[in-house]
C-alpha cells in the first residue's frame, strides 16, 4: 500500500518517471527480445490500459484481429475462410491474395507519430503526458524509435498505431476483403493488377505516414489454389493444414512434455482448426510409445 500511495503522490505531482527494463529473449519460434518493467510500472500500464482499450476499441475496424476481446487467431484464420469463399464464389473463380509483413515491426514504430496520433484522439494533457511517460521510456535502435514487446501498453498502442493504414485500406483503397493481425495482413481479390498498383500505394502510405516498411522477402501475390501462408496455417480453396514449422514445434512440444495432459490437449485443440486427422493419428502413436530409460 505504501508503494501504491508513493504511485499515486508522484502521478499527481508530474513527478512520476517510468523505470527501466529488464531484457531478456525468447523463442515463439523465432527469436523475440522481451522487455520487462517493474512491477511499479507495469500496474500503471495496466490502470492505462483498462481505461484506455474501451475507448480506442471501438475506433478499430472489425477485421483487426491483434490483442482484442473476442478476436484472435482462430476468429482471424475463420474469416480468411470465409472471404476466400466468397470473393472466389463459393471457389468457382480464381482469388488473387496480396500478403504483406511488416519489417521489424515493434523496433520500428516512430514514437512521436504514435504519440502524436494519440493526441488526435485524447485531448486531456495529464493522459497524453502519461502517454508520453510510457512510451518515451523505451527504444529500440535510436531515441524515439521502437516500443517494448513486453509491455501490455504495447499491445494496445500498435492497434491505435495501424488504425491510421485499416481507415486507408478499407475508406480509401476500398479493400473488401482485408484482414490484418498485427504486422501480417492480406487483402483478397480476384483482380491481380488491382493488387499490384495498392501494393505501391500501402508502400507508400506506410512509409510517409507511419515509417513503415514491408518485408520484401515475405511480402507476395500468389492464388489461394496454391496455398497461402497465413498465422500458422496453410489456406487452400477446400482445407488448411498446419505450417510445416508449426507441426515440428509441436511434435518436439509433445515429446518434451509427453506427462503433460494439458500440453498435448491445447495441441489438439489447435488441430481442431484445420484439416490434421493423419497429424492426429501421429501424435497418438507418440503418446503411445513408452518414453526411453535413461540410466
Amino acid at each position: 500500500m505504501d508503494n501504491i500511495l508513493s504511485l499515486h503522490r508522484d502521478l499527481a505531482n508530474y513527478t512520476y518517471r517510468h523505470g527501466g527494463y529488464k531484457a531478456f529473449n525468447i523463442s515463439d519460434p523465432k527469436p523475440r527480445n522481451i522487455h520487462k518493467a517493474s512491477v511499479r510500472d507495469r500496474l500503471l500500464h495496466h490502470a492505462l490500459y483498462r481505461i484506455l482499450y474501451p475507448f480506442f476499441d471501438k475506433t478499430f475496424i472489425s477485421d483487426s484481429y491483434s490483442c482484442r476481446v473476442g478476436k484472435g487467431t482462430h476468429k482471424a484464420i475463420n474469416r480468411f475462410r470465409a472471404f476466400a469463399y466468397k470473393a472466389s464464389e463459393n471457389h468457382t473463380k480464381t482469388v488473387w491474395i496480396l500478403k504483406c509483413d511488416i519489417k521489424k515491426f515493434f523496433a520500428s514504430i516512430d514514437q512521436a507519430v504514435l504519440i502524436e496520433i494519440t493526441r488526435d484522439y485524447i485531448p486531456n494533457r495529464d493522459v497524453q503526458w502519461l502517454i508520453s511517460q510510457v512510451v518515451e521510456s523505451f527504444y529500440s535502435t535510436r531515441k524515439g524509435l521502437g516500443l517494448p514487446l513486453g509491455n501490455l501498453t504495447s499491445q494496445l498502442l500498435v492497434n491505435v498505431y495501424m488504425n491510421k493504414f485499416d481507415q486507408f485500406v478499407k475508406h480509401k483503397l476500398k479493400a473488401r476483403y482485408y484482414i490484418r493481425y498485427a504486422d501480417d495482413f492480406v487483402i483478397l481479390s480476384e483482380d491481380r493488377k488491382w493488387l499490384k498498383s495498392v501494393l505501391l500505394r500501402i508502400s507508400y502510405f506506410l512509409w510517409s505516414n507511419l515509417r513503415l516498411q514491408l518485408h520484401p522477402s515475405k511480402t507476395f501475390i500468389q492464388t489461394v489454389a496454391s496455398g497461402v501462408d497465413f498465422l500458422g496455417w496453410v489456406y487452400f480453396p477446400d482445407h488448411r493444414v498446419l505450417r510445416t514449422m508449426t507441426k515440428r514445434r509441436m511434435f518436439r512440444g509433445i515429446k518434451r512434455k509427453r506427462g503433460n495432459m494439458a500440453t498435448v490437449q491445447s495441441y489438439f485443440g489447435l488441430m481442431s482448426h484445420g484439416n490434421t486427422k493423419k497429424l492426429q493419428q501421429e501424435i497418438d502413436e507418440i503418446l503411445r510409445e513408452k518414453p526411453a530409460i535413461l540410466y
